[in-house]
C-alpha cells in the first residue's frame, strides 16, 4: 500500500512538472531548397549569390559542385563531416541550366515573436514524431518555463528584438548544447557563431526552472502581444481570415477571433492544471467523436471591470480554447458540444479538481450569438450561494439601521376587516369545512371551542381592529399615534 501511494504521488509530482519544449522551424542550411530564390538546391554550372551586406551562417550537409560563388563580406559555413565545395568540372548536368544564378533569400525575416516558426510539444519524442500541441498564438512562442531547441545540424538566423529587453526561458538548446545557466550561455553568446545566428536589443536569460505553480504559470508573453500578432500577420499586413460563425469571439493571448468554445475556470489552491488537463484528455478527448477537436489549457490573465464600465484589476484564470475541424454550418459544433460535456463535468465533480466555476463562451456556424454558461463545482457552488444570501441580508440591514431603507407593516386589520365586509355581501355559503382558528363564531354556544385559552384571545383583541389574534410585531398604539 505505501509503494502504490508512492508511486501515485510520484505520477501526480511528475504531471505537475511537464514541461513544453518550442522548436524553431527555419534553418539557413545551404540544402535547404527554401532558402533559394528559384526554390531549388543549386547545380553544378549555376552561379551562387550572397548579398555581400548580409551577416549569415550556413550549414552545409554534403559536397556541391559550382560554377561560381559570391560569398558575403560576414559570414561563415559550418561544414558536416565530409561536406565541402567543388569547382565545377564541365560535365553535362541534366536539368540544369547552363551559367543561371541563384540566390540566396533573406534570412533576416525570421522573428523570434512570430508563432508560425515554432513547434510545441511535450516531450522530445513527440517533436521528432510530430506530435505537436495547440496553443493560443501568445505561447506558441517560448514561454517563461519552456525548453528552446535549435535542432542540431541546422544554421539559423533569428530576430530577438523585444521591448522587455530580456527572453526569459528554462533552457535553451543551440547546435547540439544545452545551456541552463546564464553563465554558460552568455559565453556562448559572445561567440562569432551567436553573432551570426541572433541579432536585436534582447538577451536570454535561462533558470532551468519548472512552474513552481500546481495550478500554472502565466506564459509571460503577454507584454509582446502586439508584436507577436504583427509578426503572425507579417509586413504584407495580412489580417484575420473571414470566418463563418456570426459571432466569433477572441481567446486571451490570440490574435484573432475564433469558432468554437472556451472555458474560463475559477480554482481553489487545490487546482492542478496537469492533473485536471489528464482528466479532459482521457475522459473527453480520447473519445473517437472528438477526433478532430484540438484543446489548449493554460493559466491567463482576464480582465476585470466594475459593473462592466470601470476597468479593474486583472485576475488569473485557466482558460480552455476548443477548435474543431468542422466547416460551413457545421464549424465548432464538435468544439461546443465538448465544451457542454466539460460543463456538466464541472457541475459534478468540480469541487473534487478544485475548480470553483466554469464559464463557456460558444460561437459555432449554426447559432447568431454566443452563447454563455457557468457551471458551479458541486457543494462549493452551494456555499457561494449562502454566503450571497448572507451578504444581501447583511446589507439590507445595514441600510435599514442607517435609515437608508423602510420596511413598511402589513396592516391586517383592514384585509380582515375587507375580508368580513365580503363575506356580509356574498352571504352565508359552503365552506366545506370549519377552520376553529379562522371562522368567526355564529353564537354564544359556538364560542366555546376546542382550544381552552379562545376567550381569553378574543378578550385581549381589539375590538375596533378586526384583529383576532395577537402579533407580537403589530402595535396598534403606532396606529394611534
Amino acid at each position: 500500500m505505501k509503494g502504490l501511494l508512492f508511486l501515485l504521488c510520484f505520477v501526480q509530482l511528475l504531471a505537475a512538472s511537464v514541461a513544453v519544449y518550442k522548436q524553431w522551424i527555419p534553418n539557413t542550411n545551404f540544402e535547404n531548397a527554401s532558402n533559394w530564390d528559384k526554390g531549388r538546391i543549386p547545380c553544378a554550372n549555376e552561379v551562387v549569390l550572397f548579398k555581400s551586406n548580409e551577416v549569415i551562417s550556413v550549414f552545409v550537409q554534403t559536397t556541391h559542385s559550382l560554377m561560381d560563388m559570391y560569398l558575403p563580406l560576414t559570414g561563415e559555413f559550418i561544414m558536416a563531416p565530409g561536406a565541402g565545395f567543388a569547382a565545377f568540372d564541365g560535365s553535362w548536368d541534366p536539368g540544369c541550366d547552363t551559367g543561371s544564378a541563384v540566390s540566396f533569400t533573406d534570412a533576416e525575416r525570421y522573428r523570434w515573436y512570430d508563432p508560425s516558426v515554432w513547434h510545441a510539444a511535450t516531450s522530445l519524442e513527440d517533436l521528432e514524431q510530430g506530435n505537436y500541441i495547440f496553443a493560443v498564438d501568445e505561447e506558441r512562442v517560448p514561454c517563461q518555463y519552456d525548453d528552446v531547441i535549435f535542432q542540431p545540424e541546422t544554421s539559423f538566423r533569428v530576430n530577438v528584438d523585444s521591448s522587455e529587453r530580456m527572453i526569459h526561458l528554462r533552457s535553451i538548446s543551440i547546435m547540439g548544447q544545452k545551456f541552463t545557466s546564464d553563465m554558460a550561455l552568455a559565453d556562448y553568446m559572445r561567440s562569432s557563431s551567436a553573432q551570426r545566428q541572433f541579432h536585436g536589443n534582447s538577451t536570454f536569460q535561462v533558470t532551468n526552472a519548472r512552474c513552481p505553480d500546481k495550478s500554472g504559470c502565466e506564459c509571460g508573453n503577454a507584454g509582446e502581444h502586439g508584436q507577436i500578432c504583427a509578426a503572425l500577420f507579417g509586413d504584407n499586413g495580412t489580417q484575420c481570415p473571414a470566418l463563418v460563425c456570426k459571432d466569433p469571439f477572441q481567446p486571451i493571448g490570440h490574435c484573432c477571433e475564433i469558432c468554437g468554445a472556451t472555458i474560463s475556470l475559477e480554482y481553489t489552491s487545490g487546482f492542478d492544471i496537469r492533473q485536471y488537463q489528464n482528466r479532459l484528455q482521457h475522459t473527453f478527448l480520447s473519445l473517437p467523436k472528438y477526433a478532430g477537436v484540438q484543446m489548449a489549457i493554460s493559466k491567463v490573465r482576464k480582465p476585470q471591470t466594475f459593473l462592466g464600465i470601470v476597468p479593474r484589476a486583472s485576475v488569473p484564470v485557466v482558460q480552455i480554447v476548443l477548435l474543431d475541424d468542422k466547416t460551413g454550418s457545421q464549424t465548432g459544433t464538435h468544439a461546443e458540444q465538448l465544451a457542454e460535456d466539460i460543463m456538466h463535468d464541472i457541475a459534478e465533480h468540480g469541487d473534487t479538481f478544485g475548480i470553483v466555476t466554469g464559464t463557456m463562451q460558444v460561437a459555432t456556424g449554426s447559432n447568431s450569438s454566443g452563447q454563455r454558461g457557468t457551471a458551479a463545482g458541486g457543494t462549493i457552488a452551494g456555499l457561494i450561494g449562502l454566503l450571497l444570501g448572507l451578504l444581501l441580508l447583511g446589507i439590507m440591514l445595514f441600510l435599514y439601521r442607517k435609515g437608508m431603507l423602510r420596511l413598511h407593516p402589513v396592516h391586517l386589520a383592514g384585509l380582515w376587516t375587507r375580508m368580513e365586509d365580503l363575506d356580509v355581501v356574498s352571504g352565508p355559503s359552503d365552506k366545506g369545512f370549519d377552520n376553529p382558528i379562522f371562522d368567526k363564531p355564529s353564537n354564544g354556544a359556538e364560542s366555546h371551542g376546542p382550544c381552552p385559552g379562545e376567550e381569553a384571545l378574543k378578550g385581549m383583541a381589539s375590538k375596533d381592529s378586526g384583529v383576532y389574534f395577537i402579533n407580537p410585531l403589530y402595535d396598534e398604539t403606532e396606529l394611534v399615534a
